[in-house]
């Protein structure tokens, strides 16, 4: 059985503090999602991943980048990459780096949900011709992505997995199962490519995107029901779950 082999000291170098389990269900309104899945080299299969999480076979990455135009925390933008993994059998996404256009978004995502959230600038463009994104943090070059020829697709066929943000929780360092609920009005298809990824800037060196598999553009309203699980990352999940409340 193949597991994640990653330090989970170093994993969670950066690793936001959650001091408590929001009870609330987060809405986000006005929302344009953008996400990318890509190929990464056999090499970072495991090394990527913390112990209690299992690889993809091939191993991939995806990128995610929203435009949210209503929230708590005002308008902002998101740009999160996670590494494709299950966790237990479910089919997650593990967070090794997030970007935020804005400091009150930024600390809400880190307090609420335990992402590892730093700002940054978010350029995102989204037209009837496809979309641009350029992300840019401490004067690196994050990622640059160009997608065209967009195709329509039925409201309900882009699905996003589930998401596990290392934080420091209540209960110690944990995985935090965060799930995002959606409802499109609009969804495409997309042809991309990668103009620029630095995967060191993203939480690892390793994380090197090889081939494009997939591209969609949604608009959507979203929303983070509040966080009902938590795994301890060295744990593999069907004994290292654990109900929050």
């Amino acid at each position: 059985m193949l597991v994640g082999s990653a330090d989970v000291a170093a994993l969670a170098a950066g690793a936001a503090e959650v001091a408590a389990f929001r009870a609330d269900t987060i809405e986000l309104n006005d929302v344009v999602c953008f996400q990318l899945t890509a190929e990464m080299r056999n090499s970072a299969r495991e090394a990527v991943l913390p112990p209690g999480l299992h690889p993809t076979i091939p191993p991939a990455l995806s990128v995610q980048v929203f435009e949210v135009g209503d929230s708590a925390w005002g308008s902002f933008h998101l740009a999160t990459v996670r590494v494709s993994c299950r966790s237990g059998v479910r089919a997650r996404g593990f967070t090794r780096g997030s970007v935020v256009s804005t400091e009150s978004a930024c600390e809400g995502l880190r307090s609420s949900l335990g992402f590892p959230a730093r700002t940054g600038r978010i350029a995102f463009r989204h037209g009837y011709d496809g979309v641009s994104i350029a992300v840019s943090a401490n004067g690196v070059d994050m990622l640059r992505i160009e997608a065209i020829d967009p195709e329509p697709m039925a409201n309900d066929d882009v699905q996003y997995t589930g998401t596990l943000n290392l934080a420091h929780t209540p209960l110690g360092l944990r995985l935090m199962q965060v799930e995002m609920s959606t409802q499109a009005t609009q969804v495409d298809r997309l042809s991309a490519r990668l103009e620029a990824f630095d995967g060191a800037s993203w939480g690892d060196g390793l994380l090197v995107p090889t081939r494009v598999i997939a591209a969609s553009v949604s608009v959507m309203s979203a929303s983070f029901p509040p966080v009902r699980f938590v795994c301890r990352p060295e744990e593999l999940a069907f004994t290292g779950t654990q109900a929050v409340a």
